[in-house]
């Protein structure tokens, strides 16, 4: 068991990284609203974290929990911010037009983060320092961060606002004359969401020991919008699901690549079509399981028949 832990730790908490990004990309689905800014507050997380425990938090030998848990907050708190200032515009748009403006703001921070001096430009910023010792270490911050906001999540989806964000979600006008202020509700959820990207940036950024623009592109966005749409979009453990089951896919087909005998043409697929495969998959899953493969109906107990 120790070694199965040591081979696969990094994976393994790559997993649970993952299933909070499919989280960060649920909630404004909650709402009824594609977003796909998701990757954009991820990096920016991400950045907050690298920039001020290399140049503000300057420790000698493991890097303080304590440390970790304001950077997380502080991450968090700006990603809401901005959240807030930038869906108050963009949430006025629907459906394709909202996410080419989500899409549009992922570019506009990955430009930003290619050329200013504080981000390390293209190469980026590295040698951030490390809380644990070991990546499966890591699962003492990242296991209760999960399962918080799974619980947080679910209990959202059953008090009032959750109520109104489904509402929404199902016919904004209907919402609207029932007193819902649609404008206000979108705009939580598109913050909510832009929070929990960022925590799980800062907490990537320590685990992954360098950061750069890569991790905000929008490759980024489809491979999140794989995780929801597939794994599922009308119950919280679909993009749990989703988030943990396609991280671990490009690992999957690397291994299945180097399986002998494998034609060279096949092998470089498995390899670098990663994009192409999770587009053939949201295509299928949009045809054949429109809610995903985890729907709300799994979760209700069957009824029994009843006899002639």
């Amino acid at each position: 068991m120790v070694d199965f832990f040591s081979t696969y730790g990094f994976l393994i908490v790559s997993m649970l990284l993952g299933a909070m990004l499919g989280l960060s990309l649920y909630l404004p689905l909650m709402a009824g609203q594609l977003s796909l800014a998701s990757p954009g507050f991820y990096a920016l997380g991400g950045y907050i974290a690298a920039i001020l425990s290399t140049q503000v938090f300057k420790t000698e030998g493991n890097f303080p929990i304590s440390l970790l848990l304001l950077e997380m907050l502080l991450a968090g708190v700006v990603c809401g911010l901005l959240g807030i200032v930038v869906g108050i515009p963009a949430l006025r748009l629907r459906g394709i037009y909202l996410a080419i403006a989500t899409i549009a703001f992922v570019e506009i921070l990955r430009i930003l983060a290619l050329n200013l001096e504080i981000t390390g430009g293209a190469v980026g910023i590295f040698g951030i320092p490390q809380p644990f010792q070991t990546a499966i270490d890591y699962l003492w911050i990242v296991l209760p961060l999960l399962a918080i906001s799974i619980a947080f999540v679910y209990r959202l989806e059953n008090i009032r606002v959750g109520r109104a964000f489904i509402a929404i979600r199902e016919d904004e006008l209907a919402a609207d004359a029932m007193g819902i202020n649609p404008t206000y509700y979108k705009v939580l959820a598109f913050a909510l969401g832009a929070v929990l990207a960022g925590v799980v940036g800062a907490i990537s950024a320590h685990f992954l020991n360098t950061w750069n623009a890569r991790q905000g592109t929008f490759d980024a966005s489809i491979i999140y919008l794989t995780f929801v749409l597939i794994g599922g979009s009308r119950t919280v453990v679909g993009p749990v699901v989703g988030g943990m089951v396609f991280t671990a896919l490009p690992e999957i087909l690397r291994a299945a690549a180097d399986t002998p005998g494998l034609p060279l043409w096949l092998a470089q697929f498995l390899r670098d079509g990663r994009l192409i495969l999770f587009g053939l998959l949201i295509v299928l899953g949009t045809i054949f399981f429109p809610q995903g493969l985890v729907t709300p109906n799994l979760f209700k107990p069957r009824k029994p028949r009843q006899k002639a």
